[in-house]
């Protein structure tokens, strides 16, 4: 037993072990290797409000924006207020930011940002905050790591969260017991087939709370990131968002710059917007979309976006001189475990942080460059709620958001439309993927979600091995099963959420949130 679990070793989960350490033994599972995770993979930059012609309100007027109508407005304040000071603790820390020719924190700026505010290290942010959050941990005598430790289950006892069941790298099972677990597994962008994410992206943490009976909330806002490299035989390596800020143009088939037929701000535009647009340019010329940054100084290219332009020279473009081929693919998840704004869920004695959560502070559309904000904010915080006596979140079925929204309660019987009925059968995991991309994806329907959950739900009834292989396939069916379920609910369309057959946003009927949970 120890006095602390973490679950994964991301931003949120390292920084949570770390305001752990004085008041305990604390152990972190990762599912892989340390630094596999998706803040490793994060490009472009931490946004703060540190800047001369910025302020914490700015930042929350641009996060509610992006956020489109959804988001916990209180979540907001507490990210943009506290994120500064915890930017500033990295730097502390020995983080490594790019400096500007005064010798202070260079800061970029990406699309729907008033101003520039977002800090980087070159294009590798995410993997520059990870060594420094694991050297420090490592450095603490009370934190201990199980690496390859994959997490089979949550113990739940008379509503409390007690520990988990893992399996170890060689396949063995084992029990560990906590006084209070985190859950910080990051993202579910395996759930599709096109994802920039990495392998172990798979959902995990939202089907385990999910399964042990904690609330899950806004699943069906998927972000997918305009710009992952488009190249048969490559991966979908993420082309950063930042490239846009520094002047990066999109043009199609034939040359032409794009955008500003599909939005106003042109490059600059919410992913959401400039991913559709993406898509619908594909289609209306049958040729692909490109990134362009020929009309920059190649020097300045190559040294701002060291690791872009080395992944693109292995497979022989150019960052500075190419046409670089780009498209869509499922990139950050804003709903998940349901938690209040010091991480807890409404399992007593197991929180959340990171993008496996679901604080609200994204509401619809994820504000580029918030997410390691939030994984340091958040898991610093869930840390300080770990320490006090347990108690569940109030998050009953009549919560009221900071900005008066509501919480739409679990339907069971979901959509009043489902006419499809399937005989239960096994899914492999590459169905499952194509399938999610295909039918809840960038454009959604009625008829394209009933038919993901209906076979969703034919293969959730199938009994999977009682191997890590055959529980990480299950865990994948039920995120999908959530996420298309949730999509099929929300009858209009909102940030992320694109419904071809509800184009438009309905305040009147959906300024709402949509919860899931098997209590």
């Amino acid at each position: 037993m120890v006095d602390f679990l973490v679950v994964g070793g991301g931003v949120a989960g390292l920084r949570a072990a770390i305001g752990l350490a004085p008041a305990g033994r604390v152990l972190i599972l990762t599912k892989a290797e340390p630094a596999e995770s998706n803040t490793g993979y994060a490009q472009g930059g931490i946004a703060a409000a540190i800047g001369g012609d910025d302020t914490p309100a700015l930042h929350a007027r641009d996060t509610i924006r992006a956020g489109d109508g959804l988001c916990d407005e209180a979540a907001v304040q507490v990210l943009v207020e506290q994120g500064p000071a915890y930017v500033r603790e990295l730097l502390a820390w020995g983080a490594r930011f790019d400096r500007d020719a005064g010798g202070q924190p260079a800061l970029g700026r990406e699309a729907a940002h008033s101003v520039r505010r977002v800090l980087h290290a070159g294009d590798a942010t995410g993997r520059e905050i990870g060594r420094v959050l694991w050297e420090r941990a490592r450095a603490l005598p009370s934190i201990a790591t199980i690496d390859h430790a994959l997490v089979t289950e949550l113990f739940v006892q008379q509503g409390r969260v007690t520990g988990v069941r893992y399996v170890d790298a060689a396949g063995v099972s084992h029990e560990m017991r906590a006084a209070a677990t985190l859950l910080a597994t990051g993202g579910a962008g395996q759930v599709f087939r096109e994802t920039t994410n990495p392998v172990v992206a798979t959902g995990d943490g939202i089907a385990l709370a999910y399964d042990a009976g904690a609330r899950v909330a806004d699943l069906e806002f998927i972000q997918f990131h305009p710009t992952a490299l488009d190249v048969a035989g490559a991966p979908r390596f993420l082309i950063s968002e930042a490239l846009r800020g520094e002047g990066a143009r999109r043009v199609n088939a034939h040359g032409d710059a794009l955008m500003s037929a599909y939005d106003a701000a042109g490059d600059l535009a919410p992913r959401d917007i400039v991913a559709r647009g993406i898509a619908r340019e594909v289609e209306r010329t049958g040729g692909p979309v490109h990134l362009t940054l020929t009309h920059l100084d190649p020097d300045y290219v190559t040294t701002r976006f060291p690791t872009i332009a080395a992944t693109l020279r292995d497979i022989g473009l150019d960052l500075a001189r190419d046409l670089i081929p780009v498209g869509p693919a499922a990139h950050y998840i804003m709903g998940g475990v349901e938690t209040d704004d010091w991480g807890r869920t409404s399992l007593e004695g197991l929180f959340a942080a990171g993008e496996v959560a679901c604080t609200g502070v994204h509401g619809a559309n994820r504000l580029a460059s918030n997410s390691l904000l939030e994984g340091l904010v958040f898991g610093a915080r869930a840390a300080m709620a770990m320490q006090e006596r347990p108690a569940a979140a109030s998050l009953t079925g009549g919560r009221v958001m900071a900005d008066g929204l509501g919480l739409m309660a679990h339907d069971p019987n979901g959509s009043e439309h489902r006419p499809y009925a399937l005989s239960p059968r096994p899914l492999a995991m590459a169905e499952i993927r194509d399938l999610m991309w295909r039918r809840a994806g960038l454009f959604r329907d009625r008829a394209g979600l009933e038919e993901a959950v209906a076979t969703l739900e034919a293969a959730s009834a199938v009994a999977h091995p009682d191997t890590p292989d055959g529980q990480s396939l299950r865990r994948l069916t039920t995120v999908s099963r959530l996420i298309a379920g949730a999509a099929l609910r929300r009858e209009e369309s909102r940030g992320a959420h694109y419904r071809a057959d509800y184009p438009r946003r309905d305040d009147a009927r959906w300024q709402c949130h949509i919860v899931d949970s098997l209590r």
